[in-house]
């Protein structure tokens, strides 16, 4: 019998629950995320006008090094901890200036760091980790080494100007807990890129040491968010010519009950294709968007919704969807909220509730007025939703088929393809709404459809047909496929079938392994 008493409760203390449970706290296919929460608070410093310059260097030796000209992170002893802040900072987990910022108290108003938790995760996950802090005319350097344990106390080594200030850390990864030891290099480009665009006025470099000789690459983008979409589109022709702007609440007119400085810069447009879509909140970037991402598809929405009925442009009978105005929409959006709601500590996707009406408010009134004084543009642009509208509703009518006194329509939850050839289209089968929703925003709209489905379905190879039969979801394959119910040994008729390929997308675990059903 296993002993269960008072001492069979472990207690982790500091940095411990990070190297135990890392997957908890951050990515562990690469070091890359360990060393942007480096560069995050880097950028958090340009973001509140401290810094003018961010340098990332990739060593040889496996090290990242980040450095910038802010106003350097404190170094006198803590009030409540009686070490240098420093220290507190790299070694407590939830220890940062990035809270109570509804009171003012905070040391940044906006920020993508919320918890205190990034730099400390990196300290924990990393063999050994340098400090460098130049403020008050002095150097002062610190070091860490094997997860987080103190080996250099802090000491000044040298002096500096008053006016010379930053911060310079240097991380060297432990390769024990991650899949692959060396990060991202296109990853971190595209991070760096991002920073140069959202931070007017600020020089981004990278330095890739080399055997061969060191890559220095930097980024600036004079033409804004404009010129980074039509980077990303690789110069694609627009259908409508894109709408650019930027709108934050003053904090008072209105009594709108936003906080001042909150609101968002935006850059969309419409093209042939797939399109590009790129998000970003208080300068993280949001690969998997969220709540402000639907905030700027409603205020596109309703803009041109409104713009349509007004001027007549709607043909009769049809009744516009967020997908018809917004299915072709590339966008670059960058949201500045007070205190974001991310979905883990990765970040990838932003929960905030309110950032739905924030955005959308910011975004909808200017874009009506872009409209009605563009108004070719707007006319293209209704025009293009309205057959995207017909498209629609056709596709659902042409796969409508009488069963005796029924009719069989598409499941809910399906998001079609909006091709017509089954040859090329392909249905991907989704394990649960949340990633369903993650699957839609990347795929070809043209030929790729998702369907969702609620995880462990039913084991099909185990149930008699009737009961195989009658699951909702078995059904809504078979459904989506155009394919009637069959025994093994059959021979089915595959005329209307509607996908030439289905892929099955589960998560890589145990669960994931069963949850979509064999059919």
């Amino acid at each position: 019998m296993t002993l269960y008493d008072e001492s069979s409760i472990k207690v982790l203390k500091g940095l411990e629950p990070v190297r135990a449970r890392p997957g908890m706290y951050t990515r562990t296919d690469t070091p890359t995320h360990i060393i942007q929460e480096i560069l995050d608070n880097a950028a958090d410093e340009a973001l509140a006008g401290y810094a003018h310059n961010l340098t990332v260097r990739v060593h040889l030796d496996g090290s990242v090094s980040v450095a910038d000209d802010g106003r350097g992170i404190p170094v006198g002893p803590h009030p409540t901890e009686k070490e240098p802040t420093v220290v507190v900072v790299f070694t407590r987990l939830h220890a940062g200036g990035k809270f109570d910022k509804t009171s003012g108290e905070a040391a940044y108003a906006f920020s993508g760091g919320l918890h205190g938790v990034g730099v400390s995760v990196t300290n924990a996950l990393s063999t050994r980790l340098s400090v460098t802090v130049k403020r008050d005319g002095e150097i002062h350097q610190v070091e860490f080494a094997d997860g987080g344990r103190l080996v250099r106390p802090m000491e000044i080594s040298g002096k500096c100007a008053k006016k010379d200030t930053g911060t310079l850390v240097r991380a060297w990864p432990d390769p024990a807990f991650f899949d692959s030891p060396r990060i991202s290099l296109a990853e971190l480009e595209r991070s760096l890129r991002a920073k140069a665009v959202l931070l007017p006025g600020v020089t981004v470099k990278l330095g890739i040491e080399r055997e061969e000789g060191d890559l220095e690459k930097n980024w600036s983008y004079p033409g804004g968010l404009p010129q980074y979409l039509a980077e990303l589109l690789n110069d694609a022709e627009s259908l409508v010519p894109p709408f650019s702007g930027e709108r934050y609440a003053d904090g008072e007119s209105g009594g709108s009950g936003y906080a001042k400085g909150e609101g968002a810069a935006w850059v969309f447009t419409w093209t042939e294709g797939s399109g590009a879509a790129e998000s970003f909140v208080n300068l993280i970037h949001t690969s998997q968007g969220g709540t402000h991402e639907a905030g700027l598809k409603a205020g596109v929405f309703d803009a041109v919704k409104a713009f349509a009925e007004h001027h007549g442009l709607l043909p009769r009978g049809v009744q516009l969807r967020q997908e018809d105005v917004c299915g072709r929409m590339s966008f670059v959006l960058s949201a500045r909220i007070l205190d974001p709601q991310f979905q883990g500590q990765v970040k990838e996707k932003l929960n905030s509730r309110e950032a739905v009406k924030l955005v959308g408010a910011m975004v909808r009134d200017p874009f009506e007025v872009w409209l009605n004084g563009n108004v070719e543009a707007g006319r293209a642009l209704a025009d293009l939703a309205a057959k995207a509208a017909a498209s629609r509703l056709k596709s659902a009518q042409k796969v409508e088929k009488r069963k005796q006194s029924s009719v069989v329509v598409l499941p809910g939850k399906l998001s079609d393809a909006s091709g017509s050839d089954p040859h090329s289209n392909e249905l991907f089968l989704v394990e649960g709404d949340s990633a369903g929703g993650s699957a839609k925003q990347a795929r070809d709209r043209e030929t790729q459809a998702i369907l969702p489905l609620r995880g462990k379905v039913l084991n099909t190879w185990e149930v008699e047909p009737e009961r195989l039969y009658a699951n909702n979801e078995v059904h809504d394959i078979a459904v989506a496929l155009g394919v009637e119910r069959h025994a093994l040994d059959d021979h089915p008729d595959l005329s209307g079938l509607r996908y030439g390929k289905v892929i099955l997308m589960a998560d890589a675990d145990v669960d994931g392994s069963t949850s979509i059903p064999c059919c």
